[in-house]
């Protein structure tokens, strides 16, 4: 548990013999922040042994572990993940690519695995596309990575994606390729584009850098507004406000300092430590601010707090008018694709309209991307993408879950065993 470079130390790395491997550094969507949910999830097997690590969310995780369980299934975790080792194990196959491929076919959701024996590393995308994984090379070798921004630290070059439904068997023989799913409309997550994703990363074949210049840029055409400076809330935000800059004419300036010791906010557990960290995280450059009509541009807004919160130190900085821009469509529905977005009853545009919500934060102004405009920013041809938490309009079926709930952190509640 915790930051890597505090948990592995050159001692640890030294000491981790083989010529394979496979890590996760991950924040839980499904199953509580305790170490025995902690990736890559590890176990014997009639198979073999089976290593996994998971970027997404298994849709029909509740019902089919509460079907295993029913068998006399024994559950060691609460993660997601953990079902599809159960699967494969009682799948009935001897041969340990054919069990990972029907315990694949039983499942539903996003996943972006990587899954371990003793001779081959497979990586899998389910067939939506949900999420990213990319394929890169290394000198002789083959690595896979959720953004390839890390094949930059390590001197890999980026290949191609991992293509939706797409299976690869890597080994010291080499690398093949299956597409042994039933296939399904393409489903990028838009998300990754707008928030999610490292700017320097290829995602989804595009540059995220450049698909953020241009969600920018359509804000400014879409909405602009009489003022002397642009200001991003940084980081994510600041290539967004750079294209809103670009094309308004209007000065970009960095008038907000984050620090960088503070995570993101909008994941943090309780509304009392995302406060803290909002006050922790941000500070306001009073010179660049003071006097001026301000556009503050961010990348979008989940339940309003830390935005107010920033708001209230603009205005305290002497700010004379302030124009909010929100690079993507107001977040109405939760995700369940593998993005911590909270419940409907959390996010503020599911709950108030558009004016009810600039007067909580007490601005001038206020106008997000529709989705059409967003879109046409991001989109090509050949592409579909997955934009649920704006529209509802869910691609892949899901178990019911509890409005009163964290359905994300908690689709299995610890210690009762009850399933939402």
């Amino acid at each position: 548990m915790g930051e890597v470079n505090d948990v592995f130390s050159q001692e640890h790395i030294d000491n981790l013999p083989g010529k394979m491997a496979i890590g996760h550094n991950r924040y839980s969507t499904t199953g509580s922040s305790f170490l025995r949910n902690a990736q890559p999830f590890r176990a014997s097997s009639i198979l073999g042994p089976i290593v996994l690590a998971h970027n997404g969310n298994l849709t029909n995780a509740g019902s089919v572990r509460h079907e295993l369980e029913k068998q006399g299934q024994i559950f060691q975790t609460t993660i997601d993940s953990e079902v599809i080792v159960h699967l494969m194990a009682k799948s009935g196959e001897r041969d340990f690519q054919s069990a990972l491929i029907a315990s694949l076919r039983q499942v539903k959701g996003a996943y972006s695995l990587l899954v371990m024996n003793r001779d081959k590393v497979y990586a899998v995308r389910d067939p939506n596309g949900f999420r990213p994984l990319a394929l890169g090379k290394i000198e002789d070798s083959w690595v896979v990575a959720s953004e390839t921004c890390a094949f930059d630290i390590i001197g890999a070059k980026y290949e191609r994606d991992v293509k939706p439904g797409e299976l690869l068997e890597i080994s010291e023989s080499g690398i093949k390729s299956f597409f042994p799913f039933d296939k399904s409309e393409e489903s990028l997550c838009v998300f990754e584009y707008i928030y999610f994703s490292r700017p320097d990363s290829r995602i989804f074949g595009d540059s995220v850098y450049n698909m953020r210049i241009e969600l920018g840029r359509m804000l400014a055409r879409q909405s602009p507004a009489e003022a002397d400076i642009v200001v991003p809330i940084p980081d994510s935000s600041n290539c967004a406000a750079l294209g809103y800059a670009k094309e308004s004419g209007i000065p970009f300036e960095l008038a907000m300092i984050r620090s960088h010791y503070i995570g993101r906010t909008f994941i943090e557990p309780t509304q009392k430590i995302r406060d803290l960290g909002a006050k922790l995280k941000f500070n306001v450059v009073e010179s660049v601010v003071k006097g001026k009509r301000i556009v503050v541009v961010d990348d979008s807004i989940m339940r309003g707090t830390t935005m107010r919160k920033i708001i209230k130190m603009f205005r305290n900085a002497g700010a004379a008018e302030i124009h909010v821009r929100i690079s993507a469509p107001p977040t109405i529905f939760p995700c369940y694709y593998g993005i911590d977005i909270p419940t409907r009853s959390e996010l503020i545009a599911a709950t108030h309209t558009i004016e009810e919500i600039r007067k909580y934060l007490r601005v001038d102004s206020i106008s997000y991307l529709t989705i059409d405009t967003m879109l046409d920013a991001v989109n090509r041809p050949e592409k579909k993408f997955c934009t649920a938490c704006f529209d509802g309009k869910y691609p892949c079926s899901f178990d019911a879950v509890s409005e009163s709930e964290d359905s994300q952190k908690y689709l299995f509640e610890e210690g009762n065993g009850e399933y939402y």
